[in-house]
């Protein structure tokens, strides 16, 4: 009985936590903040990126954790797909730039592919509805090294150059996020095309 509430009541988990996010359709809050990209720090502004094309705006717990980096790994293998659909890719976490400088860099990860953004104070994830879990004492990452900040809310936006929200991808494995994004980004390439 507790195992068949537990399979009822871990899917609508899931997916509340999905709704808490902005909904499609919303105004995507703008930020500027460090950033880095093959390990060198820089400045990032949403807005100046949303005039090439759409972004992807992705949220993930920490650098060098299980799930952080088979998504980060999996944006970068995909990072072509995306560019060729139009599309930016930036990750953002409560990272400090220290810590993001190794993993923007690390070729197991994000292998210099695109920059993964430092909200070491947590309002930009807040501002786009995410929850902010504090830090557990003690917790390390896959390097052992101590992970002494909060974790973002596993979520991703694909903002379109508007500024818009076309979709938000949470409840789901660090893969599937990937796959869904570019499905997404992959659909708004196509829809362009067909306008013009």
């Amino acid at each position: 009985m507790k195992r068949l509430f537990l399979k009822i009541l871990l899917p609508n988990l899931l997916a509340v936590s999905a709704i808490a996010a902005l909904p499609e359709g919303h105004p995507a809050p703008d930020f500027q903040t460090q950033a880095s990209l093959a390990g060198k720090a820089f400045s990032y502004s949403l807005q100046d990126a949303l005039k090439k094309g759409p972004v992807v705006v992705y949220f993930y717990p920490s650098a060098y954790t299980g799930g952080c980096n088979i998504q980060a790994h999996s944006f970068a293998v995909n990072h072509d797909k995306f560019a060729e659909a139009g599309a930016s890719i930036v990750g953002v976490s409560l990272d400090n730039i220290e810590r993001l400088n190794d993993f923007s860099a690390d070729p197991n990860y994000c292998a210099s592919k695109f920059p993964v953004a430092s909200d070491a104070d947590g309002k930009i994830t807040k501002s786009y509805d995410l929850t902010v879990r504090e830090a557990t004492p003690g917790k390390t990452d896959s390097r052992g090294v101590e992970i002494n900040h909060g974790f973002a809310e596993r979520t991703t936006f694909i903002v379109t150059s508007d500024g818009k929200i076309a979709a938000t991808v949470g409840g789901v494995k660090p893969e599937e996020n990937v796959a869904k994004a570019l499905e997404t980004v992959q659909q708004l390439a196509a829809g362009q095309q067909k306008a013009n």
